[in-house]
């Protein structure tokens, strides 16, 4: 396996006293309580070297073949150390003008930073921004089940991992990928086009349903009407 290879993997993730934080297995999911009616559980697609997966996943089966691999990530080869700059002390009004009691655990967003309450104390709150994993080792059983061949598999997983794009959205005729949307931007129609192509070069084109359809339909032609023949003078009787 190599870089830009597409292999579908299957792993559970723990912590040193044995807490899943993250499976695709549902049975494993449900008993760790991580199911849930939106979680979607099964093997995983992804593109080898593109951040799909934690990069020190990936360097313990580059260059080898697909199979089961134990693997083992100190916080500097996962999610980082802590870092104090990350623990921010907030306003109790910032909370409570969005009719929010803050509490120990809880996880807010806040200027689409994502981080978890700390404490509370008077009309203090500390929320820690950093990742929930960080200054974590974390220990993964992963298996890797085959090497993806399927171009139209290619292209749904970097429609999920990178855009999280529902990929029943796309389609392949040939060597081109239609995308069966009318909506997208022109922008965002050239970067998927450039970022596809870059990655799955047997895609040749990108195009959105409405340029197939506009292609397809047969041009409209004017009825030519033939002129009557022009009938000679009848002859001038004397």
């Amino acid at each position: 396996m190599k870089k830009h290879d597409f292999v579908e993997i299957e792993y559970t993730g723990k912590l040193d006293d044995g807490t899943v934080f993250d499976t695709t297995d549902a049975a494993t999911a449900k008993e760790a309580g991580l199911d849930s009616q939106t979680a979607v559980f099964g093997p995983a697609v992804i593109c080898v070297g593109e951040n799909h997966i934690l990069p020190g996943l990936e360097v313990s089966f580059m260059d080898k073949k697909p199979g089961k691999f134990n693997v083992t990530l100190p916080p500097d080869k996962a999610f980082g150390k802590k870092d104090a700059k990350l623990l921010k002390l907030m306003p109790m009004r910032a909370f409570k003008g969005q009719d929010v009691q803050p509490f120990p655990g809880l996880e807010v967003n806040i200027d689409n930073n994502f981080g978890i309450v700390r404490s509370v104390s008077g009309g203090r709150v500390i929320v820690d921004f950093n990742h929930p994993l960080s200054s974590k080792t974390l220990h993964y059983d992963l298996t890797v089940n085959k090497i993806v061949t399927d171009t139209l598999l290619k292209a749904k997983s970097l429609f999920k991992n990178e855009l999280q794009i529902n990929d029943d959205i796309l389609e392949l005729n040939d060597s081109v990928l239609v995308i069966k949307e009318d909506k997208f931007p022109a922008e965002v129609v050239d970067a998927v086009k450039k970022r596809i192509m870059e990655i799955i070069p047997e895609i040749k084109d990108v195009v959105l349903q409405k340029e197939v359809k506009a292609a397809a339909k047969p041009v409209a032609k004017e009825p030519v009407v033939d002129a009557p023949a022009s009938k000679a003078p009848a002859e001038k009787k004397e």
